[in-house]
């Protein structure tokens, strides 16, 4: 087995093979001039199971060409089953047709990896559980509820005042999955998006006063979805504070790295997972 990494999060990757107990294969992903993709695998792969961890997250588009130019690479170097490891899957949010003359470039990029020539995705949480469909080949969708359970168990007092709520109504069955874990209520946030990239709280259904409310939300982009909600949910009446629980690493309007914005909703505790 061998475990090959592009540049998307390398220090995700040199984790999986610490905990693996095995190297990293020596390889080289770098760009000419033009900003071209050119990798090289630098040891012998001929027959060997490669799994390659490589997120589509920002910069998108060159994070997926760096993967698929990874996996032409193993192909032709005659490696026996390749895995696309994509903690990330970058263009999630276009799995369906949201208007006439649009893409459903979720399919396309599912179509681009499996004509690249992997065996098989391993990915996480997808944004909208239908992907998993889009490939023609197996396709692993894990998801991170039980380990953020666990967090929440091991590190937050217990009592009945917990409540799950989640930012928008397209979160719901994601945070009532929470919620059954930890036994807690669920809360919704009722909002209306004016515009793409920004969003609008309009009201809260569940009674979230005096409760500890934990947002639980799976992108993260330009943080007004989580900032708005926050906003909504923090009144003078209550007392407590909230956990903004997101499992995806935050970033900005167009995909720039943004850490800042989830603060601007003064919640009390922030846990994400790092794709």
């Amino acid at each position: 087995m061998k475990l090959l990494a592009g540049n998307s999060n390398r220090s995700l990757a040199q984790a999986i093979a610490a905990h693996l107990d095995m190297p990293l294969t020596k390889a080289q992903v770098k760009r000419f001039a033009d900003n071209e993709v050119f990798a090289v695998v630098e040891e012998n792969v001929r027959g060997e199971d490669v799994f390659i961890i490589q997120s589509t997250s920002y910069p998108a588009n060159d994070n997926l060409m760096e993967l698929l130019i990874m996996t032409d690479a193993l192909v032709r170097a005659s490696a026996k089953r390749i895995t696309a490891v994509m903690p990330y899957f970058g263009y999630a949010r276009q799995d369906r047709k949201t208007g006439g003359r649009t893409p459903i470039s979720a399919k396309l990029v599912a179509n681009l990896i499996t004509r690249a020539g992997a065996d098989r995705v391993l990915t996480m949480d997808l944004h909208a559980g239908q992907i998993q469909g889009f490939f023609d080949i197996p396709t692993d969708n894990l998801v991170a509820t039980p380990v953020l359970a666990q967090d929440i168990k091991d590190n937050y007092p217990k009592g009945d005042d917990l409540m799950i709520v989640s930012p928008d109504v397209g979160g719901v069955v994601r945070a009532r999955s929470l919620a059954s874990r930890l036994n807690a209520d669920l809360a919704i946030v009722d909002k209306r998006r004016p515009k793409a990239g920004e969003s609008e709280v309009m009201n809260i259904i569940g009674d979230v006063e005096g409760r500890r409310c934990i947002l639980f939300d799976d992108i993260v982009d330009s943080g007004g979805t989580l900032v708005n909600a926050a906003k909504a949910l923090i009144d003078p009446r209550r007392d407590r504070g909230l956990g903004l629980h997101q499992p995806r690493r935050p970033v900005g309007a167009g995909g720039r790295p943004r850490r800042q914005r989830p603060s601007e909703g003064a919640g009390d505790h922030r846990l994400h997972r790092t794709t």
